[in-house]
């Protein structure tokens, strides 16, 4: 329970204590400051705290965003504000003043005034049309119920629940309803992370379904897919409409995302399978081509999100572009966002192939992926920024460097220091090359991928050896997944047995959760996995060379068992280490849109 204090003198037919107890709150009424700071000493400091003048006049919903928000320890409205546990001691100091006089004297509500002498930086929510006053007089009062009155706050309340800025198919196709299930959710009490749960369990059943390889099955399945859509959208849509928000809950929207798109690859290789056709390796390709596209999303936006300086040229041009109405939903679906991408593959599962399926995923991916990319690249050389130290660190991160990787770059950091800003991405991706490239043209089981990542163990280190702060070296972590997860596929295709491609899909599986699992943390501000973590799995360094270290000495039918061995080894030790952090850290409350539906 939360507590609200009204302030200031009662007002004859107000409804405000009324609406505070439907958002949640026990209210008590106080009658000036000395008595708002007597009782805010005796609320329970676990709690959160609103005051409130008497005389507000507005909308249930401003009230809402302005008092129920979980992800600000301090916001505010025109005569409301509120305070989170951890803001506390800033609402105590800020009453002090009032009571002995210290404070403001030039606005008349208690609330706004607090505000006005608080310390910290309070959130302001955009309001829009709707109304939050404190009238000075009845006939101002009549006047802010008649702007009350003259607009639907339920409407506005779920038009705000659909997400700013999404794809075309989510816009005109999904979000038209959807909202409307999140609000029948919201209704029954039930969360997002419950949602979140059912469209993951939709997805697992479609899955099964495209396994089955009939064409009922497929229809079921394509069918299936998008109403996990559906409720994919829904739950951000009641996170919005109810203010649910929590760091639990983007890291379960984005993961479970993930689960369910992959998930579905490998129920369309099954369902291929049964019918006489291998399409494994275009299955773990697709999951390759999506999980680095997305970290060069992630790796960009991390490196550039609190640059100084951050104009180009490139930019000015896309936000001309973005002005114009057709080009920007042009732009926005030829990146392929998640709700094109998922209705694509739905309604291919349905009419067509798996095999057809893939083949359109992969070159609607790979183009997506280049343009995203060479627009990226374009801003990064014409845009004078200084990157911080925050940043540098956040690519460092995702990098995943291991112990190989980590000792060599202290080895090479004097030597790295005089070397030109574009090393780092250049060594990466050269180094990547020579390793996939051994890996992918060379006969299983000779020695010639071992060397190619001794090789990429020392283009690894000294691509780390300083910090990545480079116009390009955002580049870095996405060149690192592309090696490590190019190298599994092609040792695992040229082995030539059942089995060694389901199995690499496996453990690329485990790995890119653990990548997923890092730029969740990184976002919600939690840090980066333990060092510790980072170790037992080898850094992605220690990994690849592992794994071409055991498909030189293996037979083919050994190398599968020890990738299905590894995958299980690494899944387990990643999958228990971020439940752990995530259902105890208690990290703080935020709303990740993430990638655009």
């Amino acid at each position: 329970m939360s507590t609200a204090i009204l302030t200031g003198q009662p007002v004859p037919g107000s409804s405000i204590e009324g609406e505070l107890r439907s958002l949640g709150f026990d209210v008590r009424t106080a009658a000036d400051a000395a008595e708002t700071e007597t009782l805010l000493a005796a609320v329970d400091g676990r709690e959160r705290v609103a005051v409130v003048d008497a005389r507000f006049v507005g909308h249930v919903h401003a009230l809402r965003l302005g008092l129920t928000d979980p992800r600000f320890p301090l916001a505010a409205i025109p005569g409301a504000m509120t305070a989170q546990p951890a803001a506390r001691q800033d609402l105590t100091r800020a009453l002090a003043r009032e009571t002995s006089g210290t404070g403001t004297t030039l606005v008349d509500s208690l609330p706004d005034r607090l505000v006005e002498t608080l310390d910290t930086e309070v959130h302001r929510p955009q309001l829009g049309s709707l109304v939050a006053e404190v009238p000075d007089d009845p006939q101002a009062r009549n006047e802010a119920r008649q702007a009350v009155a003259a607009v639907d706050d339920e409407a506005v309340r779920l038009k705000s629940a659909v997400k700013a800025r999404d794809g075309f198919f989510t816009t005109y196709c999904i979000s038209p309803y959807s909202r409307y299930v999140a609000r029948w959710c919201a209704r029954r009490g039930l969360t997002p992370n419950q949602v979140t749960t059912a469209s993951l369990l939709t997805a697992l059943v479609a899955a099964g379904c495209a396994a089955t390889g009939t064409r009922p099955g497929f229809v079921a399945a394509g069918v299936l897919l998008l109403l996990s859509f559906v409720l994919d959208c829904a739950d951000g849509q009641l996170a919005r409409y109810s203010l649910q928000y929590s760091t639990l809950g983007a890291w379960l929207d984005a993961t479970f995302d993930r689960a369910k798109e992959y998930a579905y690859y490998a129920g369309l290789a099954l369902g291929a399978a049964r019918g006489g056709d291998d399409v494994w390796a275009l299955a773990l390709g697709a999951m390759v081509l999506q999980t680095c596209r997305h970290v060069v999303d992630f790796s960009f936006n991390e490196a550039n999100h609190d640059a100084t300086a951050n104009t180009s040229p490139t930019a000015a041009l896309s936000d001309k572009l973005d002005s114009v109405g057709w080009t920007v939903w042009v732009r926005r679906m030829i990146v392929l966002p998640i709700g094109e991408r998922w209705a694509m593959i739905a309604v291919l599962t349905a009419f067509t192939t798996p095999r057809i399926t893939f083949y359109a995923l992969l070159v609607g991916c790979a183009f997506a992926a280049t343009y995203t990319t060479a627009g990226r690249v374009l801003r990064s050389l014409t845009r004078k920024a200084r990157r911080t130290d925050r940043a540098a660190q956040a690519l460092a991160d995702l990098a995943d460097s291991g112990p190989l990787a980590q000792g060599l770059a202290k080895a090479l950091k004097d030597r790295a220091a005089r070397l030109p800003g574009f090393t780092a991405p250049a060594v990466a991706l050269l180094g990547g090359l020579v390793l996939v490239a051994t890996a992918a043209f060379t006969d299983f089981g000779g020695p010639w991928p071992v060397l190619g990542a001794l090789i990429y163990v020392a283009a690894s280190a000294l691509a780390v050896a300083r910090p990545l702060k480079g116009a390009l070296d955002w580049l870095v972590p996405p060149f690192f997944r592309a090696a490590e997860y190019g190298t599994v596929l092609a040792l695992a295709a040229n082995a030539g047995v059942n089995g060694a491609l389901p199995a690499a899909f496996g453990l690329v599986a485990a790995v890119a959760y653990h990548h997923y699992d890092t730029v969740y943390r990184i976002r919600g501000d939690a840090g980066a996995p333990p060092a510790w973590l980072v170790r037992v799995i080898g850094g992605h360094e220690g990994r690849t060379l592992l794994v071409t270290v055991l498909a030189a000495v293996l037979t083919a039918s050994q190398f599968t068992v020890a990738l299905t061995v590894l995958a299980v080894a690494v899944a387990l030790v990643v999958l228990v280490e971020s439940v752990r952090f995530w259902v105890s850290a208690g990290a703080p409350a935020v709303h990740d849109e993430g990638e655009t539906a």
